[in-house]
């Protein structure tokens, strides 16, 4: 027998249940792992909350790192004892053992711990695609990320400036401040202030090409109105809920903008481009240009916590769950 977090009807933190469960056993073409460290991503979130459907009773969670103890029929490329780690569906990662399809596995190198795997993974892939494919930072660049102190924003921060990009960072509140501009943000702002009024003095007038916007409702507006003309609004999350339908035609009022909604899903479905991403990622860490700060960790069974601290805006860079 094994444990895991189960959620028989969606709604807060509470229904977040810790239980015994069965060992289960890999089928064909996946493995079965034994789990280190959990990732927690804002995505957990939807799911739990009911914003994102999925089928019930469900075990959430998306990423994780771990020894892999059994392989079934027709894994070629793994063996039993590799280290490995994921950020990928299907859901189930809040568990102690687990089994996940071979293909959506990647190898984890000997220099990174487990926690450290568990906290990039999803925020490391995430930030590849976004800087690199959904918008390709250029030196001379000047980026809007917010949630600049968060898991992905602390990625973003360094990776950008690593490519040559002005930084300029939103976070919540004034604690934040100094992570975000220890982590490569030129200019971090407030998020009570008036964003696009400091983006066009910070820019003096030009604006920004991109944001990277993971809030959602709350900033979709002000986002759009730091764009330059033909810039690129990427909302990829939505922290203080989903963004109301759009009226497309303001897009062109405000520039000929473009609007996408990227998912690490899709970026990564080929295997191809999930090995990439990693390697990419891998890189970038072991050089030591990006630094994955897992800044706390919860045991597993105190999932509802750590949820209650995400969800509060409590936590900064990236959170782990301990099996």
């Amino acid at each position: 027998m094994s444990h895991a977090i189960r959620v028989l009807a969606t709604g807060g933190p509470e229904v977040l249940q810790w239980e015994q469960v069965p060992t289960p056993e890999p089928g064909p073409g996946q493995v079965l792992i034994k789990q280190a460290a959990v990732g927690l991503n804002f995505i957990d979130v939807y799911f739990r909350s009911g914003l994102y459907k999925t089928p019930l009773p469900m075990t959430p969670g998306m990423e994780a790192a771990g020894t892999i103890l059994r392989l079934g029929p027709g894994v070629a490329d793994l063996r039993e004892g590799d280290r490995v780690a994921y950020a990928s569906m299907p859901l189930g990662a809040y568990a102690e053992h687990r089994v996940m399809p071979a293909d959506r596995l990647v190898h984890l190198p000997d220099g990174l711990s487990f926690e450290t795997a568990a906290g990039m993974m999803m925020t490391g892939l995430t930030a590849q695609f976004l800087l690199h494919r959904t918008y390709k930072v250029a030196p001379g660049d000047t980026v809007l990320i917010y949630a600049a102190a968060g898991g992905v924003g602390l990625v973003l921060c360094q990776w950008a400036k690593h490519l040559g990009a002005s930084v300029i960072g939103v976070v919540s509140r004034e604690s934040k401040v100094a992570l975000a501009a220890s982590h490569g943000a030129d200019h971090v702002l407030l998020a009570h202030e008036d964003i696009p009024a400091r983006v066009r003095d910070i820019t003096s007038g030009a604006m920004v090409p991109v944001v990277y916007d993971s809030i959602g409702r709350d900033t979709f507006e002000a986002s759009l109105d730091c764009l330059a003309p033909l810039g690129m609004m990427v909302s990829y999350g939505n922290a203080s809920g989903p963004v109301p339908p759009v009226d497309i035609s303001q897009l062109a009022a405000k520039g000929s903008l473009f609007l996408t909604r990227p998912s690490l899903v899709t970026y990564t479905a080929k295997r191809k481009a999930l090995l990439s991403a990693a390697e990419a990622l891998f890189a970038v860490v072991e050089k030591g240009i990006v630094r994955i700060e897992v800044e706390q960790t919860f045991p597993l069974r105190d999932a509802a916590e750590a949820h209650r601290a995400l969800e509060a805006r409590q936590t900064t860079g990236s959170t782990v769950l301990l099996p």
